[in-house]
């Protein structure tokens, strides 16, 4: 008898309503295990919404998000980083005072069980000290540990954002929009870093960009919004080829 896996992350009838406006409809969306998801539209068409009602920022008025199988649409943004849902956003929300070490370090600690809190300083030795280490040389960033995370380049910032990602051992990834305000110079290495995120780690993971060839190279699929819905999901050639989608968002201004 065939089975079939349990969707890695699941929408189904998303929709959100603010003060009379529809900012989702009837979103449907399942995403296999180990996946690459390229969420692409043009502003406002609802892909920072949908990234915040998934991590539980925003409260949908309507439909379920499951994640790993399991209702997770009335539960908090904490217990769904504890079941594995990990989120970057357009805007760097690092400790900017901590040292590069100590922002992987708190996310380790986290992963190990522990709690999220800068006011423990445990040795240079210990586990989560050490994978925060390991993480930071994964993304290029070993030689910077001691360094104020707000010191750091844009480009960093975000390869120290995916450090974070990495050492709290997020099944389910969402990644908005980790190229903006990245230097052309740090696209190439950044991209990298994610990519070998997904491969080695085994992420699931979702990514808004305006990149384009960025986000074409990235990704196994592309779900497209537009004013509030998905309106198509396939292959990347399938959907640089669709007449809908060109007409609704390719051929405009991202």
């Amino acid at each position: 008898m065939s089975t079939t896996a349990t969707p890695a992350l699941q929408v189904k009838d998303l929709g959100l309503k603010i003060g009379g406006a529809t900012i989702l409809e009837d979103v449907d969306l399942e995403v296999a295990q180990g996946s690459f998801i390229g969420v692409i539209g043009p502003n406002g068409a609802g892909k920072t919404t949908l990234f915040n009602v998934v991590s539980g920022i925003a409260r949908p008025t309507s439909g379920t998000v499951h994640l790993g199988g399991r209702d997770v649409t009335g539960t908090s943004v904490h217990r769904r980083a504890r079941a594995g849902l990990g989120r970057t956003f357009q805007t760097s929300s690092l400790f900017p005072q901590l040292s590069v070490r100590e922002n992987v370090r708190m996310a380790s600690q986290v992963g190990l069980g522990g709690s999220l809190s800068p006011w423990r300083f445990p040795s240079r030795t210990d586990r989560a000290t050490r994978e925060a280490e390991e993480h930071l040389g994964e993304v290029g960033l070993g030689d910077k540990l001691d360094l104020a995370a707000g010191s750091l380049s844009h480009g960093d910032k975000r390869k120290l954002e995916i450090a974070v990602l990495r050492a709290t051992d997020a099944d389910v990834v969402l990644l908005d929009e980790p190229m903006a305000g990245v230097g052309s110079g740090d696209v190439a290495g950044l991209s990298d870093t994610i990519r070998q995120m997904h491969r080695e780690k085994g992420s699931t993971i979702l990514m808004v960009e305006h990149h384009m060839e960025v986000l074409l190279g990235l990704v196994d699929k592309v779900a497209v919004m537009y004013f509030g819905t998905i309106i198509a999901f396939d292959t990347p050639d399938a959907i640089m080829s669709n007449p809908t989608v060109q007409s609704a968002y390719l051929g405009t201004s991202a």
